[in-house]
């Protein structure tokens, strides 16, 4: 298993003001070991603004390398427009072909996206159809990234619309494109699936935790983010991302099913939103290495 870190954890949140440079990023991943890192599409990291030209791309690329880094994943840019809203296609196809090019040339094997559209953000009486609606979009996504050797990968998360397990499975099914795999976040799933927040009408939790949610999805799972989880979420939208160690996930009962999981081929570091995490980066690659060499066989 090789171990990426999420770039947009030095941008987002605790670090939107003042966001560590993507060259800085990556050279102290590449100092602390990791096998790679997972870009991030925001500001100010990689942007189709900011690499606009295959050229620029390939700069990219060949800096990775030289650094000794891979890339499990690119984490797009799309919330300027929501898959689920009405009269988006167009608009959503254009701007996830511009992002999947850009991803291919980078040389990353995925693609991340997600529902944009905030839990309660939809009517009643619009939500079985705007479920329908992104399931036929993303199908159409699914195979435009086929097309560039780019798998699709939703990560679903309290934050973002059709968050229930049994609406991440039927989603996935709903898509029912090959190149179109669930990305399994433990924080979001111990969120999603043990404390059920944010859902959308009768809360649904499963008692198993985080492995019973693995267990539900089955064959559906394309990547894998780790971090822990407190149980809380972090401004009220999204889940913590708690240090290793620090919250409830049972890591050394969940790795081995992790392990486990066909085509995955990478495990993100994911310190989304946590202050300090800059000071965290070497310490969670220790705490993930060990726990891979200890749940893998003899």
């Amino acid at each position: 298993m090789k171990i990426s870190l999420g770039s947009w954890a030095f941008s987002f949140g605790p670090y939107a003001d003042h966001p560590v440079p993507w060259e800085k990023t990556v050279t102290r991943a590449a100092e602390c070991g990791y096998d790679g890192v997972e870009v991030c599409g925001f500001p100010p990291h990689i942007t189709l603004e900011a690499c606009p030209t295959a050229a620029s791309r390939r700069s990219v690329r060949r800096r990775l390398e030289d650094l000794g880094l891979g890339i499990s994943g690119y984490a797009a840019d799309f919330t300027a427009v929501n898959p689920a809203a009405e009269g988006n296609r167009a608009r959503y196809l254009d701007l996830f072909r511009r992002n999947v090019e850009l991803c291919a040339e980078l040389g990353s094997p995925l693609i991340r996206v997600d529902t944009v559209g905030a839990p309660g953000s939809l009517p009643e009486s619009e939500y079985v159809a705007a479920f329908d609606r992104l399931a036929a979009l993303w199908y159409e996504a699914a195979e435009t990234a086929e097309s560039y050797g780019v798998t699709v990968a939703w990560e679903f998360e309290p934050g973002f619309l059709f968050n229930k397990p049994s609406e991440v499975v039927r989603l996935h099914e709903k898509v029912g494109h090959r190149n179109f795999r669930v990305l399994f976040d433990t924080a979001h799933a111990y969120m999603c699936g043990v404390v059920g927040a944010r859902q959308h009408g009768r809360r649904e939790t499963h008692k198993g935790g985080v492995a019973e949610f693995l267990r539900l999805l089955e064959g559906r799972i394309g990547h894998v983010h780790i971090i822990d989880s407190d149980g809380t979420l972090y401004a009220d939208e999204t889940s913590t991302h708690r240090p290793f160690g620090e919250g409830r996930i049972d890591f050394k009962a969940l790795a081995p099913a992790l392990l486990a999981l066909p085509g995955v081929r990478w495990w993100c570091i994911d310190h989304c939103f946590w202050a300090g995490c800059w000071d965290l980066v070497a310490d969670s690659l220790s705490f993930v290495r060990a726990l891979i060499a200890e749940a893998s066989p003899a």
